[in-house]
């Protein structure tokens, strides 16, 4: 064994020796004292931080102010004064120590970025797009002038780290004074439950663009303090640079970045793929801006943007980074940020004055602005105050502008300390000054309709489809099906996926890939994804993938497509058999689905021969209601489908007599009260509602009646899976519904 040993360490070790005698450098590991004193550092910052975000929160103050001070604390302004050897002991002054907590730090400020980039509203910018614009041109442009100004003429060269390059100082300046928190802000009119109001979303538009502006000039002046040099050459390189590189990621990198990410979803799947794949685009695009002599965060911004806006973006991908960043990295930054803050050294007279100007001239500049382009838009005197105060918050965005500016050797630590604590008294600031001038601000009708109709999406179970997975056995049975999703997406975006499942009778070998069965089973296959393409064509947005399932037992191949994060299966069925009411691979797949189904359900074709394509106009939509989860979610879908087809919808209550059911006594008065209701949701959704009211001793015998007397084109049913059978069971009435109703039939399973 010793033999051995001593074999195998010689083996380790002589490439190494070789290559110290061949004088080629040889990487050692971490020092056991440095990975000692990183893993106390971020422990130490971690648990302050933390500490120190919650009290602030019960304080009712954003969190990133005590993220802060828990830096401050540790530091030399505290920590430092009170016990300087365990400080000086924990973070102490060597530039080694210091580069590894820098990288922990960098990548809680690119997470910060991503997590801003994926909650900005591209959408949002849009819609108040000239109101922001001319609001934001302001609330930029004379904080740029002020900032410029006062680093240009005012500030003495003591408190510039190189007195030659005063130009580029006084630009960044300008870009301290300009820069907003968007974090800081949206936080602040969530806790106020302001966030959907008119000016709520004009202060976030305007905060945004605020935000992206800023990004790109201090892109520019990084890259003009990495030059050394002010010419009119590397300003055009570095402004040339950001201009390209957004106006690429913003025109072509919106396809790319969500083809990618629905590729992975596709072949991968699960929000773990995902989350890993946004942050290695981020970081390499971060080290591509990076690289290409513009700031890291622009390109880390970017991508936050991109993947927010692509289509298959999983918001659990989002609430993941959003956790990591605010529970992990995030603390760290803004902690490793205050740790760098000497109170003493700004406690003097004379760097205490500079101070009270720098905070003076910040809060002045950043609401006069806004004031001034509030007023130019045509805003009323409290919205413009409360634009100017919302927007005035710092916060993390000038945390990350202080840490640039400091790294590049633009500022010194005086002027870091000051700017910093300027982040966290605007910050501070803006919660009360924004909720006293928002509650002067009136709620118009406008927006008091639309702020209801957005509850009611928020609380809808139709509005949160988004990815729909349409099964069939037989490509004539899922015209329907098909148009019924059709019409869905001309409310709301959906992609969808169509399956053609027909088992073969016996499994064609591998290696028989081209024997004639398999030929004929692949041109029947092919056939049938032609036929079942033509009526998802009225589907709006991405176009239908479409897939064929070849096996003897496609059931649970059907099942793990579903099992990929679709919200909707949507089932088109025709088989009717005695027992398995839907044929048995359906039975299987509503049993076991992972998410909400929707049976389509018609009446036989005459003479058996499927029916040839034609185009479902529904005039009359029947839905009863029972006033449950399942019946409300199933007018939901008759109005949504009402709404896209311009159909009247009738929602009907059949109160059962000669039973103990608990509404026997006041059967109209009960009935009233569950179709008011469900009809004054429909109404919502922008459907034509009118409400029926009946009385009867087999319910399902008077829906099929009511649905034949009335000529209705369409019956939807809510219903839940009843779990006493091998068979899908939905109940006897349902059942009866299912086969004689003279008119298709939709079965919503989802509660």
């Amino acid at each position: 064994m010793t033999m051995a040993s001593g074999t195998l360490f010689a083996l380790l070790t002589e490439p190494a020796a070789q290559a110290a005698g061949a004088g080629q450098t040889v990487i050692k590991s971490l020092g056991h004292h440095a990975v000692f004193l990183l893993l106390l550092q971020l422990a130490v910052l971690l648990a302050t931080a933390r500490l120190l975000g919650e009290i602030m929160r019960k304080l009712k103050q954003p969190a990133v102010i005590g993220e802060l001070a828990a830096g401050v604390v540790l530091g030399p302004s505290v920590l430092g004064v009170l016990l300087p050897e365990l400080q000086q002991y924990i973070f102490p002054r060597d530039q080694h120590q210091a580069d590894l907590l820098s990288v922990v730090s960098w990548l809680g400020v690119l997470f910060l970025i991503v997590v801003t980039g994926l909650e900005t509203d591209i959408g949002l910018i849009k819609r108040r797009g000239k109101t922001a614009l001319i609001v934001s041109s302001c609330g930029i442009s004379i904080p740029l002038i002020a900032g410029a100004s006062f680093g240009w003429y005012v500030l003495p060269d003591a408190y510039l780290a190189d007195p030659s390059k005063r130009l580029v100082f006084s630009l960044f300046m300008a870009v301290s004074m300009s820069i907003c928190a968007v974090p800081v802000i949206a936080k602040v009119l969530i806790d106020l439950k302001l966030i959907r109001r008119d000016v709520g979303q004009l202060i976030l538009a305007s905060a945004m663009t605020d935000d992206t502006v800023g990004w790109i000039l201090l892109s520019v002046v990084a890259g003009l303090a990495t030059a050394g040099v002010v010419e009119p050459l590397s300003i055009a390189k570095a402004v040339g640079g950001a201009l390209l590189f957004l106006g690429v990621m913003l025109t072509a990198g919106g396809p790319v970045v969500a083809r990618i990410i629905s590729g992975v979803d596709k072949r991968i799947g699960g929000a773990n793929a995902q989350t890993s794949l946004v942050i290695a685009l981020a970081l390499g695009c971060a080290a591509l801006t990076h690289q290409m002599g513009i700031e890291a965060v622009l390109g880390a911004f970017a991508i936050g943007i991109l993947a927010g806006q692509a289509p298959r973006f999983r918001r659990e991908v989002g609430h993941t980074l959003e956790v990591t960043t605010a529970s992990f990295l995030a603390p760290i930054f803004f902690a490793s940020a205050g740790v760098k803050v000497d109170l003493a050294r700004i406690a003097t007279p004379e760097v205490a004055t500079v101070g009270l100007m720098v905070l003076g001239l910040a809060c002045a500049c950043k609401i006069t602005g806004v004031y001034v382009g509030a007023w130019a838009a045509g805003l009323p005197h409290w919205e413009r105050l409360a634009m100017g105060f919302g927007m005035n918050a710092r916060g993390a965005m000038e945390i990350v502008v202080a840490t640039v500016g400091l790294g590049l050797g633009i500022l010194t630590i005086e002027l870091y300390s000051i700017i910093v604590m300027v982040a966290i008294v605007t910050s501070l600031m803006a919660p009360p000054m924004l909720r006293w001038a928002l509650s002067k601000v009136k709620m118009g009708e406008g927006e008091a309709k639309r702020l209801e109709a957005e509850a009611i999406a928020a609380s809808s179970f139709i509005r949160q489809i988004r990815r729909v997975l349409l099964v069939t056995r037989h490509a004539h049975s899922v015209d329907l099906p098909a148009q019924i999703i059709g019409y869905l997406s001309h409310e709301q975006p959906i992609e969808a996926t169509a399956v053609y499942a027909r088992p073969q009778a016996v499994k064609t070998p591998w290696w028989k890939f081209w024997s004639g069965r398999a030929r004929r089973y692949g041109a029947v296959g092919g056939n049938a994804l032609a036929r079942i393409a033509r009526p998802l064509r009225l589907l709006k947005g991405s176009r239908p993938e479409l897939k064929l399932i070849s096996d003897p037992d496609p059931a649970e191949q059907v099942l793990a497509e579903a099992a990929r994060d679709y919200e909707l299966l949507v089932l088109g069925e025709t088989h009717r058999g005695t027992e398995a009411l839907f044929g048995p691979m359906a039975d299987r797949i509503i049993h076991k689905a992972p998410c909400p189904t929707l049976i389509v359900r018609e009446p036989a074709a005459e003479g058996g021969k499927p029916k040839t394509f034609t185009v479902w106009e529904p005039k009359k939509i029947l839905v009863p209601t029972v006033g449950t989860e399942y019946s409300k979610n199933a007018v939901e879908l008759a109005a949504v489908l009402a709404a896209s087809t311009r159909a009247a919808v009738t929602i009907v209550h059949i109160s059962r007599t000669n039973s103990n059911d608990v509404d026997t006594a006041r059967p109209q008065e009960f009935g009233a009260q569950i179709v008011a209701r469900e009809a004054e949701r429909a109404k919502k959704f922008g459907a034509e509602v009118e409400t029926v009211v009946l009385e009867g001793s087999r319910p399902e015998e008077d829906i099929v009646r009511l649905a034949g007397e009335g000529g209705y084109d369409l019956v939807v049913l809510g219903s839940s899976l009843r779990a006493v059978s091998a068979r899908a069971f939905f109940g006897h009435r349902v059942e009866s519904i299912l086969k004689n109703a003279p008119c298709p039939v939709v079965l919503l399973s989802a509660g």
